[in-house]
C-alpha cells in the first residue's frame, strides 16, 4: 500500500503547485507526462521553505525550517515522511540521483532570508541566486536529461542562467512587498527607495543577457519531453519583464504586475504554434 501514499504524496505537490502558481503550473501541464511528477515534487519542496521564511511571520520561522530540514533528511534516511510534501520530494532525489549540494545551497539561501536584509557585494548577490533559484533550475534538469549526463553538462550553464533570470524577475515584480515587508534589498548597490533609470536598466540588461544564453544554449537543446513547458516558462516571465520595463522606475515600487489570464492563454497558443512548427 505504499505506493498508495506515494501517489497521495504526488498528488499534494501537484495541489502545492496550482495553488501557489498558475503560471508554473500551466507551464508544468506542457511537460511529457512522464516527468510532470517530479517537477511537481521539486516545487512543491521549494514552495514549502520559501513559505516558511516568507510568510509565517507569526511562529519561529527559523525552527520551523530547522524542522523542515531535518525531517527531509529523516526521510531520506528511511525512504519514507509522513509529510507528504518531503515524502514525494525524497522520491524524485533519490530518483535521479540529485546532489546534495544542489539541495543544501537551496536551504542556505533560504535561511539567509531569516537574517538577511541586503546584498552590499555582487559575490553576495551571485551566492544568494544560485541557491534560490539556479539549484532548482539544475534539480529540474536532472530531471529532464534523465541520467544523460553528456546531456547534463552541456545544458547545466544555460539551466542555471535561466534561473537566474526568472529569480531577478521575481525580484524587480516583487520590489514593494521585499522592501516595505520584509525589508529585504537584494541588487547590490541599488537604492530601492530611490530606484533610478540607470539602475533599472542596468538589471534589466543582466535579466535580458541570461535570458538571451539560456534561450540560445539551453532551451532549444532540451529534449522533446521538456522543450515545449520550459519554453511557455520562458515566455510568461520574458513577457513580464517587458511589462516592467514599461513601468517608469520611481512609479514601479507601487505598481504590481501581473499577466492576465487572457493573455496567459494568448502566450500558450503563440508558444504551440511556434513549437508544432519547429521554430522552437
Amino acid at each position: 500500500m505504499k505506493e498508495l501514499f506515494d501517489q497521495v504524496s504526488n498528488d499534494c505537490s501537484k495541489l502545492v503547485t496550482k495553488r501557489y502558481s498558475t503560471s508554473f503550473s500551466l507551464a508544468v501541464k506542457m511537460l511529457s507526462t512522464s516527468i510532470r511528477t517530479d517537477i511537481y515534487n521539486i516545487y512543491g519542496f521549494v514552495r514549502f521553505a520559501d513559505e516558511i521564511v516568507d510568510t509565517f511571520h507569526e511562529y519561529d520561522k527559523a525552527q520551523l525550517l530547522v524542522n523542515f530540514e531535518k525531517d527531509y533528511y529523516l526521510s531520506k534516511e528511511l525512504g519514507i515522511s509522513l509529510n507528504p510534501i518531503l515524502n514525494s520530494f525524497q522520491q524524485t532525489v533519490s530518483k535521479y540521483k540529485i546532489p546534495d549540494e544542489m539541495v543544501q545551497a537551496f536551504l542556505k539561501s533560504m535561511k539567509a532570508d531569516l537574517f538577511k536584509t541586503e546584498y552590499q557585494t555582487k559575490a553576495e548577490y551571485d551566492e544568494y541566486i544560485y541557491g534560490s533559484a539556479d539549484v532548482v533550475g539544475l534539480m529540474c534538469l536532472k530531471v529532464f536529461v534523465n541520467g544523460n549526463n553528456e546531456m547534463y553538462e552541456e545544458l547545466k550553464d544555460a539551466a542555471m542562467r535561466l534561473g537566474s533570470a526568472f529569480q531577478k524577475v521575481n525580484f524587480l515584480r516583487d520590489l514593494k512587498d521585499d522592501f516595505e515587508l520584509l525589508n529585504r534589498s537584494y541588487f547590490p548597490n541599488v537604492d530601492l527607495g530611490q530606484l533610478n533609470t540607470v539602475s533599472k536598466q542596468l538589471i534589466i540588461d543582466e535579466i535580458e543577457a541570461d535570458f538571451e544564453y539560456a534561450y540560445k544554449n539551453g532551451i532549444l537543446k532540451l529534449p522533446v519531453e521538456a522543450k515545449f513547458g520550459v519554453y511557455m516558462a520562458y515566455r510568461y516571465y520574458t513577457r513580464l519583464l517587458v511589462k516592467l520595463k514599461a513601468v517608469p522606475s520611481e512609479k514601479i515600487m507601487d505598481t504590481r504586475i501581473r499577466i492576465s489570464n487572457p493573455m496567459k492563454i494568448n502566450l500558450l497558443a503563440r508558444s504551440y504554434v511556434k513549437y508544432k512548427l519547429k521554430i522552437i
